[in-house]
């Protein structure tokens, strides 16, 4: 199979361009109904409608006793694991945590000339429930990248939901290094209106975090408002901004990492070299012929990769914040350069040895992603996530009378009298 290689002047350039910013939304019509029936039975049905869920799309048969993972299960789940293994899961834990301590915000005040002291105070939330999604593969990882942050925010409690099976051993494990309190089997929309409404095993949480498929990404949304969550999670991707100079070899592996996840997974490269595109597209051949998850990769790569040739770096520059990928990789000479023109993008790799799987494990910044172009106002999973912040305003009598015939004038401004006489009421006796 060849990656199709697309010039700019292509008509079919600004098609693909489309496919590839809409294929999020190929599907939400389809399953909005469908999940809007899941969630409201849990809301309703509570752990009747889960357990049934459950069973039916999760292929897990559970009851009420058993649908929280017990802790001598998680310990037993750890037992099977290879101590090598449980080092690599505390060392990327602790990678995690400590770049994740340097986003902590902290809580200050200052005083005005008036003498009023005004401020934000910073408080983490009291329950999180963090999705894990099961199904094609296994992700130890991405528990470690959703409990950490809200651990080093300092989050009361927090809550793990996924399908686990007899395949779980690696989750469990890193859920119970990455500090997890209460973990459940169960998956899907059902874990997700289970965690936002709560039912009589699971408790409501006040935020939802997680990556997940369709159907959980269109629960997530449809909850929203109920609890928070961090963003509508799509299908990966990856773009590399590439020049003559970068290894084809690298290219081509780098986009295959990130084909593999999904068939809808998007993996581009952009480059002004039609040489360069040629020998990509050769790479990109040969190791598919290697790869263990073939037919996925396959089907992403015909129907959302592509290598681009451009004008020039100028254009694909601009093509890659229209873009606003999950993953930004800069295979150039001069990569710092081009990295500040970058404004729109998830993580941005820079140079032939910040491969995207290093963000994905062990260096310690976030791999939950904005997706789908949300890269533009959406930023990565964070401790600032799990923060919330609160306004303190405390004045002195003499500094609201000083403020008084404006906030007046304000209020009466917009037709709101009662909140001028709110004002006019603490000196009423003065006058």
């Amino acid at each position: 199979m060849k990656v199709k290689i697309v010039k700019t002047t292509d008509a079919a350039c600004k098609s693909l361009m489309v496919r590839i910013i809409q294929r999020r939304g190929n599907r939400e019509g389809e399953v909005e109904q469908r999940v809007n029936e899941i969630v409201r039975a849990v809301q309703r049905q509570g752990d009747r409608a889960l357990l049934h869920y459950t069973r039916v799309f999760d292929r897990v048969r559970t009851t009420r006793a058993t649908m929280e993972v017990k802790a001598g299960e998680i310990e037993q789940a750890m037992a099977k694991v290879p101590e090598q293994v449980l080092s690599t899961l505390r060392l990327a834990a602790k990678r995690i945590a400590a770049f994740h301590r340097r986003q902590v915000q902290k809580t200050w005040h200052y005083r005005d000339p008036l003498g009023m002291v005004l401020g934000q105070r910073i408080t983490p939330l009291q329950r999180v429930g963090v999705y894990v999604p099961g199904g094609k593969a296994c992700y130890p990882s991405t528990v470690l990248m959703s409990v950490m942050p809200a651990k080093v925010a300092g989050v009361e409690e927090i809550i793990m939901t996924s399908p686990i099976g007899n395949d779980g051993c690696l989750v469990l494990a890193a859920a119970k290094i990455a500090g997890v309190d209460r973990v459940f089997r169960v998956g899907g929309a059902q874990a997700i209106a289970a965690m936002a409404f709560g039912t009589a095993t699971i408790p409501k949480v006040d935020k939802i975090v997680g990556p997940g498929n369709i159907f959980v990404a269109t629960a997530k949304r449809m909850v929203f408002g109920e609890v928070d969550i961090d963003s509508i999670a799509g299908p990966s991707e990856i773009l590399l901004l590439v020049d003559d100079s970068a290894d084809p070899v690298h290219v081509a592996a780098d986009m295959l990492s990130q084909a593999e996840h999904d068939e809808l997974a998007a993996a581009l490269c952009i480059t002004p070299s039609l040489k360069m595109a040629s020998k990509i597209q050769q790479a990109l051949e040969a190791q598919l012929c290697e790869t263990k998850r073939q037919t996925i990769s396959i089907k992403s790569l015909q129907k959302y990769g592509a290598i681009i040739v451009t004008r020039d770096l100028e254009e694909a520059v601009r093509i890659a914040n229209a873009i606003a990928p999950e993953h930004l990789e800069l295979l150039v000479r001069r990569p710092e350069k081009w990295a500040r023109q970058i404004r729109n993008a998830g993580a941005i790799f820079i140079g032939p040895y910040s491969a995207p799987p290093l963000g994905d494990y062990l260096a310690g910044p976030n791999h939950v992603l904005p997706t789908g172009g949300s890269a533009r106002f959406f930023s990565p999973l964070g401790t600032y996530d799990f923060l919330k912040r609160t306004t303190v305003i405390r004045a002195e009598k003499s500094a609201l009378r000083a403020l008084a015939p404006k906030i007046t004038q304000l209020a009466r401004l917009e037709g709101l009298d009662d909140h001028a006489r709110a004002v006019e009421a603490r000196f009423t006796k003065e006058s």
